[in-house]
Formats: structure tokens, C-alpha cells, sequence
């Protein structure tokens, strides 16, 4: 009996083995996700088109977490006809630089199932083929997409609070792009992922050194109570909001956006370098409504900027993320504001039925075997868009964040409404965190939003 019990613990043992995650027995290398994000439709008319023609796109992305290869997904989620990439490549940014040039020694080609020239079809994402290159934390890495043909900006993320570079010609290889012209949008790129574990050849030391900007003692400085070890499964935190998330209003090319704020905590405390940090904030965004602005108003034509609902595009923008271990949800402001002041009025929520998009989004979350935390929503008092604050709207709120901090629905809650509310005036935000509009924060109140999230949660 004991030799039957032996063999079926070691037969046990070897089938865990084989369906463990890739990765987990030093095999296969487990992809997370180090940067992302949320990709739209185009503006409409009255709002002029993006169309490119034979032309280089250059385009910045900071990552969160280290890794010894890349990935990066391009998307052509929301054409209507096929994306012709005729070159991509994807090279390291010298740190500290703030133009398109890369560093000398990095630039690799990228390919989709071995081709360097490709097709995406309408609708669809592309995954490149892994690519060795040693990516640092906090680093900011230059991904390059000719264009060969006339090629409409029809996928998006239109507020990228980032300059990047668009230049004549397949320039993909260029050290740096003399005369481009600049944009702050990014197109046709919504990830890059990184192996989680080093490759040969690529010293752990080397992977797990945060960029210039992170010090030696941060870097080392475990959370307290948080013992040091670093746990084994590598995975990522979903940031999943609005423009607040997405990084209104902050300083371009200075990513001040609180998940960067977030990830550089992360990468300070020796036992949370692991997490990435994935940014699917979208200006405009609502739970229970797509995006919809108002004819004659500065907002027409904006509605696909503003991007699908956040209950239609939970799956793609959350569930399947490369590595999605937890969600971040700070969505409802604009539920609450835009009705009859950029979007009809007919689109009006009550409380209740915020509540149960909470609640889908919890549950679909718990499906998939992820923690989520809901997030205060944040004072807006005052603020300058026409019609958005009201007395009514302000009750809403107000109700919302009663529930989201006593509901007990959520796995954490995370009180951003605390974090940047002005002690004096609770209704609106502190002036030292006011981007100027007193609904969105600047620099500074992104980040006593990131410093307010306790990091005990990221360590269940």
C-alpha cells in the first residue's frame, strides 16, 4: 500500500508538472505584460483623418518590469481593411533621451510568424515573433512600423501623453529620424510583453537592474512587513479606468500617469519587481456606454476616442492580458458626468445600475481567477466642462463611493477620493493637485494617487 501511494504522489507530481504554466519549470519562459494600451476606433468628422503613406512610425513606450525578450502586439482591431506593415523593429531608447533615437547595439527586427513583412487582417491583433533583446525596468523602448501603402489611423489610442515621430519613407532602421513630425497619439501598438525569465546568455543581475532614475537603496527597500524574496510567479496589475488612468492631465514624455508612478513603487521594493504594470486608462471611457459625444459641442466627433464600454472591452482590455494577475478599477465619473453635457441625455445612469456594472465587472474578474480592487471616484466640483458637475451628479458620486468603500464586494478598495480631495472643500480636489480643470489631476495629485495604493495588496 505505502509503494502504491509513493507512485501515485510521483505520477501527481509529473502531471502537475506538464500542465504547470509555461515557465514554471524552467522551461518555456512565462510572457507578462510590462506596458499596454487601450486602443479605440478614430475620431469622426468634424475632426480631421490621420492617414498615412509610405511612412515611419516611431512610436515611445515606457515599460514597468525587466525582462530578457520581447513581444510587442500590434492591432488592427478597429480597421476595416487590411493593415500592411511592411517593416517593424523595436530597439532600446538610450536612457535619458527624449527624441527618436535608439540606443547603438539594440535594434532587432520583428516578425509575425517569421515574416518581417506582414498583413493584419481587419479586426484582428498581430503578436510578434519573441525577439531576444534585455529589456531594464523603467525603460522606454522604440518600436518602428512602415507603412507602405495609403493607410487610414483607423486603431488608435488618441491621448498618448507621449511624443512620437512619424518620418517619410522605411526609416525603421535609422539611428534617428531627422525631420520627422511629432504626434502624441499612438497607432496601430496596444503591448509589449517580456519573458519572465532570463534568457542564455542574459545575467538575472542584469534583467532585474531598474533604469536610471530608480536608486540602488529604493531599489532594495522591501515594503514594510514584506519580507525580500522575490516570489516566484511573474504577473501583471490591469489598471483599468478613464482619463485619470490614462494620464490626463500630465507633463508629455515625463510619464507622471499614476500606474507609472505605480510601477516605479513596484520596482523599489526588492519583492515586488516582478509585477508589471499595464495602463488601460481611455479618456471619455464609461462603464455601461460606448463612447458617444454631442454634435455642435467642442467634443463632436470624439465618441470612438472615447473607446468601447468598459463591460464590452473587459476581456480583451483586462482578461487576457499577458500575465493579468489583478485589476485596478477607477471607472463611473463619466457615467455620472457626461449625460446631457457631452453625451444625450437619454444615456442618464442611476446609481443602481452603476452598481451593477460594478458588480459584472467583479464577477468576470472572479471568473477568470483575478483579484480586482475598486478605486473612489475622485472629487469634481467645479470643474470646467459645461454641465458635468451638478448637485445631483455630485450625490451620485458620493453614493458610488459609499459602496464601493462599504459594499464589501470588492477584493481591496483603494480610496483615491481621500487621496486628492482638499481637506477644507472635500468636494473638490486639493489646488496642489488640480491640473487646472478641477477634474483631473496633475502631476503631483497623480501621484498621492500612487502613493495611496498600499502595496500590501499586490503581495497575496
Amino acid at each position: 500500500m505505502r509503494r502504491l501511494f509513493t507512485l501515485l504522489v510521483a505520477a501527481l507530481a509529473a502531471t502537475s508538472a506538464l500542465s504547470a504554466p509555461a515557465g514554471a519549470t524552467g522551461g518555456s519562459p512565462s510572457w507578462v505584460g510590462t506596458w499596454s494600451t487601450a486602443v479605440t476606433g478614430a475620431a469622426l468628422p468634424p475632426q480631421p483623418a490621420t492617414v498615412f503613406t509610405d511612412q515611419t512610425l516611431r512610436q515611445i513606450v515606457r515599460v514597468s518590469t525587466a525582462g530578457s525578450e520581447v513581444r510587442v502586439r500590434l492591432s488592427n482591431e478597429y480597421g476595416t481593411e487590411p493593415l500592411v506593415v511592411g517593416a517593424a523593429r523595436v530597439a532600446r531608447r538610450p536612457a535619458g533621451a527624449t527624441g527618436s533615437e535608439i540606443q547603438p547595439g539594440t535594434d532587432r527586427a520583428l516578425t509575425v510568424g517569421g515574416r518581417s513583412a506582414f498583413t493584419i487582417p481587419p479586426g484582428a491583433p498581430a503578436l510578434s515573433d519573441p525577439v531576444r533583446l534585455s529589456v531594464p525596468a523603467l525603460s522606454d523602448l522604440v518600436i518602428s512600423i512602415h507603412l507602405p501603402r495609403r493607410t487610414p489611423a483607423a486603431t488608435v489610442h488618441g491621448s498618448a501623453f507621449q511624443r512620437n515621430f512619424v518620418a517619410a519613407g522605411d526609416v525603421t532602421r535609422a539611428p534617428v529620424l531627422a525631420g520627422a513630425t511629432e504626434t502624441t497619439s499612438w497607432h496601430f501598438l496596444s503591448g509589449v510583453s517580456v519573458a519572465a525569465r532570463p534568457a542564455s546568455g542574459v545575467s538575472a543581475a542584469d534583467v532585474a537592474r531598474p533604469a536610471s532614475g530608480v536608486s540602488a537603496a529604493d531599489a532594495a527597500r522591501p515594503a514594510s512587513g514584506v519580507r525580500a524574496a522575490v516570489p516566484a510567479r511573474a504577473g501583471s496589475v490591469v489598471a483599468f479606468g478613464d482619463s485619470i488612468t490614462d494620464g490626463a492631465i500630465t507633463t508629455v514624455d515625463a510619464n507622471r500617469r499614476w500606474p507609472d508612478l505605480l510601477a516605479r513603487r513596484l520596482q523599489a521594493d526588492r519583492s515586488l519587481r516582478h509585477l508589471g504594470v499595464l495602463n488601460k486608462g481611455i479618456g471619455g471611457n464609461r462603464i455601461l456606454h460606448d463612447g458617444n459625444t454631442l454634435a455642435g459641442t467642442p467634443f463632436a466627433g470624439l465618441g470612438p476616442l472615447f473607446g468601447d464600454s468598459a463591460l464590452s472591452r473587459f476581456d480583451r482590455d483586462v482578461a487576457a492580458q499577458p500575465g493579468a494577475r489583478c485589476v485596478v478599477v477607477l471607472l463611473g465619473i463619466n457615467d455620472i458626468g457626461q449625460p446631457g453635457s457631452t453625451s444625450p441625455v437619454t444615456e442618464e445612469v442611476s446609481v443602481d445600475d452603476l452598481i451593477a456594472g460594478y458588480r459584472q465587472l467583479i464577477a468576470r474578474a472572479h471568473e477568470r481567477g483575478l483579484t480586482i480592487y475598486g478605486a473612489t471616484l475622485t472629487p469634481f466640483e467645479d470643474t470646467t466642462i459645461p454641465g458635468y458637475y451638478t448637485a445631483a451628479n455630485e450625490r451620485k458620486r458620493q453614493a458610488v463611493n459609499r459602496w464601493i468603500r462599504t459594499g464589501g464586494e470588492w477584493d481591496g478598495v483603494i480610496d483615491f477620493d481621500r487621496a486628492v480631495r482638499d481637506p477644507a472643500r472635500p468636494l473638490r480636489m486639493l489646488p496642489a493637485y488640480d491640473s487646472g480643470d478641477h477634474l483631473h489631476p496633475g502631476d503631483a495629485g497623480m501621484q498621492a494617487m500612487a502613493d495611496a495604493i498600499p502595496l500590501r495588496l499586490f503581495t497575496r
